[in-house]
């Protein structure tokens, strides 16, 4: 019997004694992806893109289209504007320039068309006042 000197020589004298052929590391076999790892691999690349377009189209906004024209006078709705004086109140200005109206409801009005966060105003603020309360 020949003299083996070294371990991976053994594991060749080995495997060719056997009749079986060992892998050697140059000899590795190739990686193959079955149909379910595929089917795996592509989910896993498209979930993600399918996720970003279903963001995409809820976050996007739309446009409205109108007939009228940019110039029309249709379109342009003009405001009588009010001075806040020193100690006035929302309160104060409804009552004064909608008496017969209950003022919460004016106050409420007033806060939605200057884009108001609350109902403090401060002196010498400019308010725009509903065309139902103007006086026009």
């Amino acid at each position: 019997m020949p003299r083996i000197e070294s371990p991976r020589a053994f594991a060749r004298a080995a495997g060719a004694a056997s009749g079986r052929r060992t892998a050697t590391p140059s000899s590795r076999p190739r990686l193959r992806i079955t149909r379910r790892g595929r089917l795996v691999l592509t989910s896993l690349v498209v979930s993600p893109l399918i996720a970003l377009g279903i963001v995409a189209g809820v976050n996007a906004t739309s446009a409205i289209a109108t007939s009228e024209g940019a110039g029309s006078s249709a379109s342009v709705v003009e405001f009588e504007y009010l001075t806040i004086n020193a100690g006035e109140s929302l309160w104060q200005v409804a009552e004064r320039i909608a008496p017969a109206s209950d003022p919460r409801d004016v106050i409420a009005e007033i806060v939605s068309l200057n884009q108001l966060t609350s109902s403090a105003v401060e002196p010498g603020q400019r308010l725009a006042i509903p065309s139902a309360y103007s006086g026009s």
